[in-house]
Protein backbone atom coordinates (compact mmCIF):
# COMPACT_ATOMS: atom_id res chain seq x y z
CA UNK A 1 0.00 0.00 0.00
CA UNK A 2 1.32 3.38 -0.94
CA UNK A 3 2.20 6.04 2.16
CA UNK A 4 -0.09 8.12 3.09
CA UNK A 5 0.60 11.45 1.16
CA UNK A 6 0.51 14.44 4.15
CA UNK A 7 2.59 17.22 1.96
CA UNK A 8 2.04 18.40 -1.58
CA UNK A 9 4.60 20.23 -3.55
CA UNK A 10 3.53 23.33 -5.51
CA UNK A 11 3.13 21.84 -9.01
CA UNK A 12 1.38 19.03 -7.51
CA UNK A 13 -2.41 20.46 -7.44
CA UNK A 14 -3.76 17.55 -9.85
CA UNK A 15 -2.56 15.03 -7.44
CA UNK A 16 -4.16 16.80 -4.84
CA UNK A 17 -7.45 17.46 -6.49
CA UNK A 18 -7.50 13.66 -7.66
CA UNK A 19 -7.30 12.84 -4.14
CA UNK A 20 -10.21 14.82 -2.74
CA UNK A 21 -12.45 13.99 -5.63
CA UNK A 22 -12.32 16.92 -7.97
CA UNK A 23 -14.49 19.52 -5.95
CA UNK A 24 -12.84 22.88 -5.61
CA UNK A 25 -14.68 22.63 -1.66
CA UNK A 26 -12.48 20.03 -0.72
CA UNK A 27 -9.34 20.89 -1.72
CA UNK A 28 -9.71 24.16 -0.01
CA UNK A 29 -10.18 21.60 3.27
CA UNK A 30 -7.44 19.43 2.54
CA UNK A 31 -4.65 22.18 1.58
CA UNK A 32 -6.20 25.23 3.40
CA UNK A 33 -7.60 28.86 1.47
CA UNK A 34 -4.36 30.12 1.64
CA UNK A 35 -2.29 26.96 0.34
CA UNK A 36 -5.02 26.49 -2.18
CA UNK A 37 -5.27 29.87 -3.81
CA UNK A 38 -1.34 29.21 -4.05
CA UNK A 39 -1.74 26.41 -5.83
CA UNK A 40 -4.43 27.95 -8.18
CA UNK A 41 -2.05 31.22 -8.76
CA UNK A 42 0.93 29.20 -10.05
CA UNK A 43 -0.79 26.91 -11.91
CA UNK A 44 -2.50 30.38 -13.82
CA UNK A 45 1.18 31.45 -14.27
CA UNK A 46 1.22 33.84 -11.83
CA UNK A 47 4.82 34.85 -10.01
CA UNK A 48 4.36 32.98 -6.57
CA UNK A 49 7.96 31.90 -4.95
CA UNK A 50 8.47 28.04 -4.70
CA UNK A 51 6.36 26.36 -1.95
CA UNK A 52 4.87 23.42 -0.37
CA UNK A 53 1.70 22.70 1.71
CA UNK A 54 1.34 20.05 4.56
CA UNK A 55 -1.95 19.56 4.96
CA UNK A 56 -5.47 19.78 7.44
CA UNK A 57 -5.04 16.41 7.78
CA UNK A 58 -1.53 16.04 9.16
CA UNK A 59 -2.69 19.05 11.52
CA UNK A 60 -5.73 16.62 12.75
CA UNK A 61 -3.87 13.62 12.94
CA UNK A 62 -1.00 15.76 14.78
CA UNK A 63 -3.79 16.52 17.32
CA UNK A 64 -5.14 13.16 18.06
CA UNK A 65 -1.81 11.41 18.44
CA UNK A 66 -1.20 13.37 21.80
CA UNK A 67 0.75 16.36 19.51
CA UNK A 68 2.98 13.87 17.62
CA UNK A 69 4.11 14.09 13.82
CA UNK A 70 1.90 11.24 11.90
CA UNK A 71 4.38 8.64 10.39
CA UNK A 72 5.89 9.67 7.20
CA UNK A 73 4.50 12.92 7.89
CA UNK A 74 8.40 14.84 8.16
CA UNK A 75 10.17 13.17 5.98
CA UNK A 76 7.86 13.85 3.19
CA UNK A 77 7.83 17.98 4.51
CA UNK A 78 11.88 17.22 4.29
CA UNK A 79 11.73 15.68 0.70
CA UNK A 80 9.76 18.55 -0.70
CA UNK A 81 11.99 21.24 0.96
CA UNK A 82 14.86 19.28 -1.59
CA UNK A 83 12.54 20.65 -3.97
CA UNK A 84 12.23 23.90 -3.09
CA UNK A 85 15.91 24.04 -2.90
CA UNK A 86 16.51 23.07 -6.42
CA UNK A 87 13.33 25.16 -8.04
CA UNK A 88 15.15 27.92 -6.13
CA UNK A 89 18.69 27.35 -6.99
CA UNK A 90 19.18 28.04 -3.03
CA UNK A 91 20.12 25.47 0.02
CA UNK A 92 18.35 25.79 3.45
CA UNK A 93 21.08 26.24 6.10
CA UNK A 94 23.90 26.06 3.54
CA UNK A 95 25.88 29.61 4.97
CA UNK A 96 26.74 30.14 0.91
CA UNK A 97 23.72 30.56 -0.47
CA UNK A 98 20.94 30.05 1.70
CA UNK A 99 17.47 29.37 1.35
CA UNK A 100 15.59 31.17 4.04
CA UNK A 101 11.61 30.12 3.95
CA UNK A 102 7.97 31.32 5.58
CA UNK A 103 6.14 29.13 7.61
CA UNK A 104 2.51 30.52 7.39
CA UNK A 105 -1.04 28.76 8.31
CA UNK A 106 -3.60 28.65 6.21
CA UNK A 107 -6.71 27.12 7.54
CA UNK A 108 -10.06 25.88 4.98
CA UNK A 109 -11.82 29.42 6.25
CA UNK A 110 -10.22 32.57 5.93
CA UNK A 111 -8.86 33.42 10.04
CA UNK A 112 -7.47 37.00 9.32
CA UNK A 113 -4.81 37.15 11.91
CA UNK A 114 -5.88 34.61 13.56
CA UNK A 115 -3.07 32.15 12.87
CA UNK A 116 1.04 32.35 13.44
CA UNK A 117 3.33 33.67 10.89
CA UNK A 118 7.10 32.98 11.06
CA UNK A 119 9.41 34.60 8.25
CA UNK A 120 13.28 34.16 7.88
CA UNK A 121 13.00 30.62 8.73
CA UNK A 122 17.14 29.27 8.53
CA UNK A 123 18.23 32.19 9.48
CA UNK A 124 21.43 31.89 12.00
CA UNK A 125 24.89 33.03 13.09
CA UNK A 126 26.34 31.17 10.28
CA UNK A 127 23.57 31.89 7.35
CA UNK A 128 23.41 35.43 8.29
CA UNK A 129 27.42 35.71 7.11
CA UNK A 130 26.59 34.11 4.00
CA UNK A 131 23.56 36.59 3.36
CA UNK A 132 25.23 39.63 4.29
CA UNK A 133 28.46 38.58 1.50
CA UNK A 134 25.26 37.75 -0.83
CA UNK A 135 23.58 40.89 -0.16
CA UNK A 136 26.18 43.55 -0.01
CA UNK A 137 23.19 44.61 2.74
CA UNK A 138 24.16 44.13 5.97
CA UNK A 139 21.43 46.09 7.57
CA UNK A 140 18.69 43.95 5.53
CA UNK A 141 20.46 40.74 6.63
CA UNK A 142 20.88 41.54 10.97
CA UNK A 143 16.96 43.43 9.80
CA UNK A 144 15.59 39.72 8.54
CA UNK A 145 17.52 38.28 11.82
CA UNK A 146 16.15 40.30 14.98
CA UNK A 147 12.55 39.95 13.27
CA UNK A 148 13.27 36.13 13.28
CA UNK A 149 13.66 36.01 16.80
CA UNK A 150 11.29 37.89 17.38
CA UNK A 151 8.62 36.13 16.02
CA UNK A 152 9.93 32.76 16.75
CA UNK A 153 10.26 34.04 20.28
CA UNK A 154 6.61 35.10 20.12
CA UNK A 155 4.68 32.53 18.04
CA UNK A 156 6.70 29.25 17.90
CA UNK A 157 8.54 29.40 21.83
CA UNK A 158 5.16 31.46 23.29
CA UNK A 159 6.49 34.52 24.89
CA UNK A 160 4.58 37.52 24.90
CA UNK A 161 4.99 40.32 22.49
CA UNK A 162 6.42 42.76 25.20
CA UNK A 163 9.27 40.82 26.08
CA UNK A 164 10.58 41.89 22.99
CA UNK A 165 8.93 45.29 22.25
CA UNK A 166 10.26 47.00 25.45
CA UNK A 167 13.47 46.61 25.12
CA UNK A 168 13.45 47.26 21.43
CA UNK A 169 11.58 50.66 22.46
CA UNK A 170 14.31 51.14 24.59
CA UNK A 171 16.93 50.50 22.34
CA UNK A 172 15.64 52.90 20.00
CA UNK A 173 14.79 55.54 22.02
CA UNK A 174 18.37 55.21 23.30
CA UNK A 175 19.87 55.39 19.48
CA UNK A 176 17.79 58.35 18.88
CA UNK A 177 15.87 56.50 16.61
CA UNK A 178 11.56 57.47 15.63
CA UNK A 179 11.24 54.68 13.29
CA UNK A 180 12.72 50.81 13.06
CA UNK A 181 13.74 52.22 9.51
CA UNK A 182 16.30 54.86 11.56
CA UNK A 183 18.60 51.81 12.91
CA UNK A 184 21.89 50.92 11.61
CA UNK A 185 23.20 47.26 10.61
CA UNK A 186 24.80 47.65 13.61
CA UNK A 187 22.24 48.45 15.87
CA UNK A 188 20.07 45.87 14.14
CA UNK A 189 23.00 43.23 14.77
CA UNK A 190 23.22 44.63 18.49
CA UNK A 191 19.06 44.39 18.48
CA UNK A 192 19.80 40.70 17.30
CA UNK A 193 22.03 39.36 20.93
CA UNK A 194 19.88 41.46 22.93
CA UNK A 195 16.57 39.51 21.29
CA UNK A 196 18.75 36.48 21.33
CA UNK A 197 19.62 36.95 25.50
CA UNK A 198 15.50 37.42 25.97
CA UNK A 199 15.40 33.97 24.55
CA UNK A 200 17.94 32.57 26.94
CA UNK A 201 16.70 34.64 30.16
CA UNK A 202 12.81 33.62 29.51
CA UNK A 203 13.35 30.30 28.26
CA UNK A 204 16.06 28.72 29.42
CA UNK A 205 17.27 27.59 26.53
CA UNK A 206 19.13 29.67 23.30
CA UNK A 207 17.31 30.43 20.38
CA UNK A 208 17.38 27.25 18.14
CA UNK A 209 20.57 27.95 15.36
CA UNK A 210 19.81 24.51 13.34
CA UNK A 211 17.33 25.58 10.77
CA UNK A 212 16.11 22.15 10.81
CA UNK A 213 15.10 22.58 14.10
CA UNK A 214 13.59 25.95 13.32
CA UNK A 215 11.12 24.46 10.65
CA UNK A 216 10.63 21.72 12.82
CA UNK A 217 9.22 23.18 15.91
CA UNK A 218 7.51 26.20 13.37
CA UNK A 219 4.87 23.51 11.78
CA UNK A 220 4.33 22.37 15.22
CA UNK A 221 3.43 25.67 16.74
CA UNK A 222 0.91 26.08 13.58
CA UNK A 223 -0.58 22.71 14.07
CA UNK A 224 -0.95 23.67 18.09
CA UNK A 225 -2.64 27.19 17.27
CA UNK A 226 -5.30 25.32 15.88
CA UNK A 227 -6.67 24.76 19.29
CA UNK A 228 -5.43 28.11 21.07
CA UNK A 229 -7.91 30.88 22.54
CA UNK A 230 -7.58 33.34 19.97
CA UNK A 231 -8.06 30.96 17.17
CA UNK A 232 -11.25 29.12 19.13
CA UNK A 233 -12.89 32.34 20.42
CA UNK A 234 -12.90 33.88 16.67
CA UNK A 235 -14.36 29.85 15.27
CA UNK A 236 -17.09 30.29 17.95
CA UNK A 237 -17.73 33.86 16.50
CA UNK A 238 -18.08 32.55 13.04
CA UNK A 239 -19.45 29.27 13.72
CA UNK A 240 -16.71 27.63 12.02
CA UNK A 241 -16.03 23.98 12.90
CA UNK A 242 -13.07 22.73 15.34
CA UNK A 243 -12.75 19.85 13.26
CA UNK A 244 -10.89 21.45 9.96
CA UNK A 245 -7.80 21.17 10.96
CA UNK A 246 -5.22 23.97 9.47
CA UNK A 247 -2.32 23.56 6.98
CA UNK A 248 1.31 24.56 7.20
CA UNK A 249 2.62 26.58 4.10
CA UNK A 250 6.34 26.81 3.45
CA UNK A 251 7.18 29.00 1.31
CA UNK A 252 10.78 30.90 -0.20
CA UNK A 253 11.42 34.06 1.14
CA UNK A 254 11.39 36.91 -1.12
CA UNK A 255 12.08 40.53 0.49
CA UNK A 256 10.40 43.53 0.62
CA UNK A 257 13.08 45.00 2.98
CA UNK A 258 16.08 45.13 0.97
CA UNK A 259 16.33 48.54 0.19
CA UNK A 260 14.15 51.50 -1.26
CA UNK A 261 13.69 49.36 -4.87
CA UNK A 262 11.97 46.25 -2.45
CA UNK A 263 8.43 46.85 -0.51
CA UNK A 264 5.69 44.99 0.65
CA UNK A 265 1.86 45.56 0.36
CA UNK A 266 -1.75 44.29 0.69
CA UNK A 267 -4.71 45.32 -1.40
CA UNK A 268 -8.05 44.64 -2.50
CA UNK A 269 -9.35 44.38 -5.93
CA UNK A 270 -12.14 46.89 -4.85
CA UNK A 271 -12.65 49.17 -2.06
CA UNK A 272 -14.06 46.60 1.15
CA UNK A 273 -15.34 49.40 3.07
CA UNK A 274 -18.02 52.03 -0.06
CA UNK A 275 -17.33 48.69 -2.92
CA UNK A 276 -16.23 50.76 -5.36
CA UNK A 277 -14.58 49.38 -8.62
CA UNK A 278 -11.27 50.86 -7.62
CA UNK A 279 -7.73 48.90 -6.06
CA UNK A 280 -7.62 49.59 -2.36
CA UNK A 281 -4.87 49.23 -0.57
CA UNK A 282 -1.75 50.10 1.19
CA UNK A 283 1.72 49.23 0.74
CA UNK A 284 5.48 50.38 2.58
CA UNK A 285 8.82 50.71 1.08
CA UNK A 286 11.64 48.59 2.48
CA UNK A 287 9.54 46.69 4.94
CA UNK A 288 8.60 42.98 5.22
CA UNK A 289 4.36 42.04 5.26
CA UNK A 290 4.04 41.98 8.72
CA UNK A 291 4.18 45.67 8.73
CA UNK A 292 1.79 46.40 6.64
CA UNK A 293 -0.87 44.06 8.23
CA UNK A 294 0.22 44.94 11.94
CA UNK A 295 -0.37 48.65 11.30
CA UNK A 296 3.20 49.63 12.88
CA UNK A 297 4.06 52.07 10.40
CA UNK A 298 1.98 53.80 8.88
CA UNK A 299 1.63 53.10 5.51
CA UNK A 300 1.16 54.94 1.69
CA UNK A 301 -1.82 54.59 -0.64
CA UNK A 302 -1.39 51.73 -2.90
CA UNK A 303 -1.84 54.71 -5.99
CA UNK A 304 1.30 56.06 -5.08
CA UNK A 305 3.61 52.52 -5.71
CA UNK A 306 3.31 53.84 -9.54
CA UNK A 307 5.64 56.68 -8.74
CA UNK A 308 8.27 54.79 -6.83
CA UNK A 309 8.19 50.95 -8.75
CA UNK A 310 5.90 52.09 -11.80
CA UNK A 311 6.99 48.70 -13.80
CA UNK A 312 5.93 46.30 -10.42
CA UNK A 313 2.63 48.86 -10.25
CA UNK A 314 1.52 48.17 -13.58
CA UNK A 315 2.00 44.34 -13.50
CA UNK A 316 0.06 44.31 -9.84
CA UNK A 317 -2.76 46.19 -11.67
CA UNK A 318 -2.71 43.92 -14.25
CA UNK A 319 -2.92 41.05 -11.47
CA UNK A 320 -5.86 42.47 -9.67
CA UNK A 321 -8.33 42.27 -12.82
CA UNK A 322 -7.25 38.93 -13.86
CA UNK A 323 -7.42 37.52 -10.36
CA UNK A 324 -11.13 39.51 -9.82
CA UNK A 325 -11.99 37.98 -13.56
CA UNK A 326 -10.85 33.98 -12.55
CA UNK A 327 -12.69 33.99 -8.85
CA UNK A 328 -15.20 36.40 -10.10
CA UNK A 329 -15.20 37.88 -6.72
CA UNK A 330 -13.06 41.14 -4.86
CA UNK A 331 -9.77 39.51 -4.02
CA UNK A 332 -7.74 40.33 -0.89
CA UNK A 333 -4.11 40.12 -1.59
CA UNK A 334 -0.66 40.33 -0.19
CA UNK A 335 2.38 40.90 -2.87
CA UNK A 336 6.06 41.84 -1.91
CA UNK A 337 8.61 43.53 -3.95
CA UNK A 338 11.96 42.49 -4.13
CA UNK A 339 14.52 44.60 -5.93
CA UNK A 340 12.06 45.47 -8.68
CA UNK A 341 10.16 42.03 -8.80
CA UNK A 342 6.48 41.33 -7.97
CA UNK A 343 5.90 38.46 -6.06
CA UNK A 344 2.17 37.18 -5.17
CA UNK A 345 2.05 35.70 -1.64
CA UNK A 346 -1.60 35.38 -1.19
CA UNK A 347 -5.39 35.99 -2.46
CA UNK A 348 -8.50 35.38 -0.79
CA UNK A 349 -12.03 36.55 -1.20
CA UNK A 350 -11.81 39.76 1.00
CA UNK A 351 -13.95 40.45 3.98
CA UNK A 352 -16.47 43.82 3.11
CA UNK A 353 -18.71 45.73 5.10
CA UNK A 354 -22.68 45.24 4.18
CA UNK A 355 -22.45 48.35 2.33
CA UNK A 356 -19.57 46.96 -0.06
CA UNK A 357 -21.00 43.27 0.02
CA UNK A 358 -24.51 44.94 -1.38
CA UNK A 359 -22.59 47.23 -4.25
CA UNK A 360 -20.21 44.65 -5.30
CA UNK A 361 -22.91 42.37 -6.22
CA UNK A 362 -25.10 44.57 -8.26
CA UNK A 363 -22.34 45.71 -9.82
CA UNK A 364 -20.91 42.40 -10.81
CA UNK A 365 -24.15 41.43 -11.97
CA UNK A 366 -24.02 44.48 -14.21
CA UNK A 367 -20.95 43.85 -15.22
CA UNK A 368 -21.79 39.56 -16.16
CA UNK A 369 -19.28 38.42 -13.38
CA UNK A 370 -22.13 36.45 -11.99
CA UNK A 371 -25.79 36.26 -12.00
CA UNK A 372 -28.70 37.70 -9.68
CA UNK A 373 -28.88 34.47 -8.12
CA UNK A 374 -25.64 34.51 -7.10
CA UNK A 375 -25.49 38.08 -6.53
CA UNK A 376 -28.40 37.57 -3.39
CA UNK A 377 -26.75 34.65 -2.50
CA UNK A 378 -23.66 36.89 -0.98
CA UNK A 379 -25.61 39.21 1.10
CA UNK A 380 -26.87 37.74 4.08
CA UNK A 381 -30.17 39.07 6.74
CA UNK A 382 -27.12 40.01 8.86
CA UNK A 383 -25.84 42.63 6.20
CA UNK A 384 -28.76 43.50 5.34
CA UNK A 385 -29.59 44.46 8.71
CA UNK A 386 -26.32 46.18 9.09
CA UNK A 387 -27.32 48.63 6.52
CA UNK A 388 -29.81 49.83 8.64
CA UNK A 389 -28.12 50.62 11.12
CA UNK A 390 -27.12 54.17 13.01
CA UNK A 391 -25.79 56.87 11.60
CA UNK A 392 -24.71 60.47 13.08
CA UNK A 393 -26.61 63.14 10.92
CA UNK A 394 -24.42 65.40 9.49
CA UNK A 395 -26.24 68.29 11.54
CA UNK A 396 -25.41 67.05 14.78
CA UNK A 397 -21.60 66.73 13.46
CA UNK A 398 -21.28 70.29 12.79
CA UNK A 399 -22.84 71.65 16.23
CA UNK A 400 -20.16 69.22 17.80
CA UNK A 401 -17.32 70.77 16.06
CA UNK A 402 -18.56 74.18 16.65
CA UNK A 403 -18.54 73.45 20.54
CA UNK A 404 -14.90 72.25 20.05
CA UNK A 405 -16.09 68.52 20.90
CA UNK A 406 -13.73 67.65 18.03
CA UNK A 407 -11.11 65.04 18.99
CA UNK A 408 -9.32 63.78 16.15
CA UNK A 409 -9.62 62.16 12.97
CA UNK A 410 -8.13 59.21 10.88
CA UNK A 411 -8.71 56.61 8.39
CA UNK A 412 -12.33 55.82 7.62
CA UNK A 413 -12.11 51.71 8.17
CA UNK A 414 -15.65 50.11 9.00
CA UNK A 415 -18.64 52.34 8.44
CA UNK A 416 -21.36 52.86 11.29
CA UNK A 417 -21.60 55.39 14.46
CA UNK A 418 -20.63 54.30 17.68
CA UNK A 419 -20.82 55.96 21.04
CA UNK A 420 -19.11 54.38 24.10
CA UNK A 421 -17.08 54.83 27.08
CA UNK A 422 -13.14 54.50 26.43
CA UNK A 423 -11.17 51.34 27.24
CA UNK A 424 -7.81 50.91 27.01
CA UNK A 425 -7.35 46.44 26.77
CA UNK A 426 -9.81 43.82 25.24
CA UNK A 427 -9.82 42.17 28.71
CA UNK A 428 -11.08 45.37 30.51
CA UNK A 429 -13.64 46.19 27.20
CA UNK A 430 -14.70 42.72 26.96
CA UNK A 431 -15.30 43.05 31.15
CA UNK A 432 -17.32 46.42 31.34
CA UNK A 433 -19.15 45.17 28.05
CA UNK A 434 -19.93 41.70 29.45
CA UNK A 435 -20.70 42.19 33.06
CA UNK A 436 -21.28 45.97 33.60
CA UNK A 437 -23.30 46.13 30.82
CA UNK A 438 -21.78 48.99 29.18
CA UNK A 439 -21.48 50.51 25.70
CA UNK A 440 -17.62 50.30 25.00
CA UNK A 441 -15.10 51.77 22.59
CA UNK A 442 -12.07 49.87 22.73
CA UNK A 443 -8.66 52.24 21.83
CA UNK A 444 -5.32 51.07 21.11
CA UNK A 445 -2.18 52.05 19.29
CA UNK A 446 -2.58 48.87 16.89
CA UNK A 447 -4.74 45.83 17.43
CA UNK A 448 -3.47 42.49 17.43
CA UNK A 449 -5.31 39.14 17.13
CA UNK A 450 -5.32 38.31 20.97
CA UNK A 451 -7.52 41.77 20.96
CA UNK A 452 -10.68 40.04 19.01
CA UNK A 453 -12.39 39.09 22.01
CA UNK A 454 -12.34 43.15 23.14
CA UNK A 455 -12.87 44.41 19.60
CA UNK A 456 -16.31 41.82 19.16
CA UNK A 457 -17.64 43.11 22.86
CA UNK A 458 -16.88 46.65 21.82
CA UNK A 459 -19.36 49.37 19.90
CA UNK A 460 -16.19 50.79 18.04
CA UNK A 461 -12.71 50.76 17.84
CA UNK A 462 -10.08 53.34 17.28
CA UNK A 463 -6.32 52.99 16.62
CA UNK A 464 -3.53 55.80 16.46
CA UNK A 465 -1.58 53.66 14.23
CA UNK A 466 -1.88 51.51 11.10
CA UNK A 467 -3.92 51.76 7.62
CA UNK A 468 -7.10 50.76 6.24
CA UNK A 469 -5.82 47.07 5.34
CA UNK A 470 -4.48 46.60 9.13
CA UNK A 471 -5.30 43.77 11.36
CA UNK A 472 -7.97 46.33 13.33
CA UNK A 473 -9.68 47.31 10.32
CA UNK A 474 -9.79 43.86 9.05
CA UNK A 475 -11.51 42.26 11.66
CA UNK A 476 -13.95 45.30 12.43
CA UNK A 477 -15.17 45.43 8.80
CA UNK A 478 -15.57 41.84 9.24
CA UNK A 479 -18.18 41.96 12.01
CA UNK A 480 -19.21 45.26 11.34
CA UNK A 481 -18.25 47.16 14.13
CA UNK A 482 -17.54 50.90 13.91
CA UNK A 483 -13.62 51.66 13.19
CA UNK A 484 -11.23 54.56 13.01
CA UNK A 485 -7.73 53.64 12.60
CA UNK A 486 -4.24 55.51 12.05
CA UNK A 487 -5.52 58.48 14.25
CA UNK A 488 -1.77 59.40 14.34
CA UNK A 489 -2.43 62.91 16.38
CA UNK A 490 -3.93 60.64 19.60
CA UNK A 491 -1.41 59.40 21.58
CA UNK A 492 -1.92 57.26 24.57
CA UNK A 493 -0.65 56.58 27.55
CA UNK A 494 -1.27 52.41 28.54
CA UNK A 495 0.08 53.52 32.33
CA UNK A 496 -2.17 56.75 33.09
CA UNK A 497 -4.87 55.15 31.29
CA UNK A 498 -5.60 58.23 28.97
CA UNK A 499 -5.13 59.48 25.58
CA UNK A 500 -4.59 63.00 24.17
CA UNK A 501 -4.86 65.24 20.69
CA UNK A 502 -4.59 68.96 20.34
CA UNK A 503 -4.36 69.08 23.93
CA UNK A 504 -7.26 67.55 24.84
CA UNK A 505 -7.52 64.47 27.57
CA UNK A 506 -9.53 61.38 27.58
CA UNK A 507 -9.48 59.14 30.73
CA UNK A 508 -10.54 55.84 30.93
CA UNK A 509 -14.16 55.91 31.04
CA UNK A 510 -15.10 58.59 29.57
CA UNK A 511 -17.38 59.00 26.73
CA UNK A 512 -16.62 59.39 22.72
CA UNK A 513 -18.38 59.36 19.55
CA UNK A 514 -17.00 56.90 17.03
CA UNK A 515 -17.52 57.66 12.80
CA UNK A 516 -16.24 54.62 11.44
CA UNK A 517 -18.11 56.39 8.10
CA UNK A 518 -15.70 59.48 7.78
CA UNK A 519 -12.96 58.65 10.18
CA UNK A 520 -14.08 61.25 12.80
CA UNK A 521 -13.74 60.73 16.50
CA UNK A 522 -16.22 63.69 18.85
CA UNK A 523 -16.23 63.81 22.67
CA UNK A 524 -19.15 63.47 24.67
CA UNK A 525 -22.08 61.44 23.33
CA UNK A 526 -23.49 62.37 19.84
CA UNK A 527 -27.35 61.82 18.82
CA UNK A 528 -27.88 58.70 16.28
CA UNK A 529 -30.55 58.68 13.16
CA UNK A 530 -31.46 55.83 12.00
CA UNK A 531 -31.09 55.56 7.20
CA UNK A 532 -34.03 55.22 5.18
CA UNK A 533 -34.39 51.93 3.13
CA UNK A 534 -35.59 54.34 0.16
CA UNK A 535 -31.79 55.97 0.20
CA UNK A 536 -30.39 52.90 -0.29
CA UNK A 537 -30.50 52.17 -4.12
CA UNK A 538 -28.18 48.94 -4.59
CA UNK A 539 -30.33 47.06 -1.68
CA UNK A 540 -33.77 47.36 -3.31
CA UNK A 541 -32.29 46.51 -6.75
CA UNK A 542 -30.94 43.69 -4.86
CA UNK A 543 -34.44 42.71 -2.81
CA UNK A 544 -36.40 43.40 -5.92
CA UNK A 545 -34.05 40.72 -7.57
CA UNK A 546 -35.01 38.59 -4.76
CA UNK A 547 -38.60 38.95 -5.36
CA UNK A 548 -38.53 38.24 -9.23
CA UNK A 549 -36.45 34.94 -8.04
Amino acid sequence: MAEKKWVYVFNELDQASKYVGGAWDDVRGLLGGKGANLFEMYRIGLPVPPFFTVTTEACNAYLAAGEKFPEGMWEQELEALKKIEEASGKKFGDPSNPLLVSCRSGAKFSMPGMMDTVLNIGLNDQTVEGMIKLTENPRFVYDSYRRLIMMFGSVVLGLPDEAFEEPMDEFKAHKGAKADTDLTAEDLKELSEIFKKVVREQKGFDFPQDPIEQLRLATEAVFKSWNGKRARDYRRAENIPDNLGTAVNIVTMVFGNMGWDSGTGVAFTRNPSTGERKVYGDYLLNAQGEDVVAGIRNTEPIEKMVEKLPEAYHQFMQICELLEKHYKDMQDMEFTIERGKLWMLQTRNGKRTARAAVKIAVDMVHEGLIDRKEAIKRVTPKQVDALLHPQFDEEGKKKAKKEGRFFASGVNASPGAAVGRVYFDADTAERMAKEEGQDVIMVRPFTKPDDVHGMLAAKGILTSEGGATSHAAVVARQFGVPCVVGASAVRINLEKREMTANGIVVKEGEWISVDGGSGEVYLGKLDLTVPKLEEQKDLLTLLQWADEI
